[in-house]
């Protein structure tokens, strides 16, 4: 029997944080990421400009209404190599404008080899 080198992409849990618990200080979406992180796809579904970090104090990119950034750093690599978001991360989100309506999701994927 031949044994597979294959790497399956997973996803974890989709994270989200509604308009109304958007202010003008970072809160977090959803929980710390379980897994090193290979995709990354966040999306600002609300009607405002907002301002995400990695870490919870420096601002690191902004997203327009209805934006997206779609990172995609490791999925080329093997199980070990490549580059990764740390598990553990989480990512925030605060006011660049005021929301009114919608959401912020988080989608991550991660590679496994089971």
């Amino acid at each position: 029997m031949a044994t597979s080198q294959a790497i399956r992409l997973r996803p974890e849990e989709l994270r989200s944080l509604g308009f109304a618990s958007i202010s003008g200080t970072y809160a977090g979406i959803g929980a710390s990421f379980d897994n090193p992180i290979k995709i990354l796809f966040v999306q600002n579904l609300t009607d405002a400009t907002l301002m995400f970090s990695l870490d919870g104090i420096d601002d690191h990119f902004p997203l327009v209404e209805n934006g997206f950034i779609l990172l995609d750093i490791g999925t080329n690599k093997s199980f070990e190599q490549g580059l990764f978001i740390a598990e553990g991360t989480r990512i925030y989100v605060k006011e660049s404008g005021t929301p009114t309506s919608g959401s912020v999701y988080v989608s991550v994927f991660y590679g496994s080899g089971n």
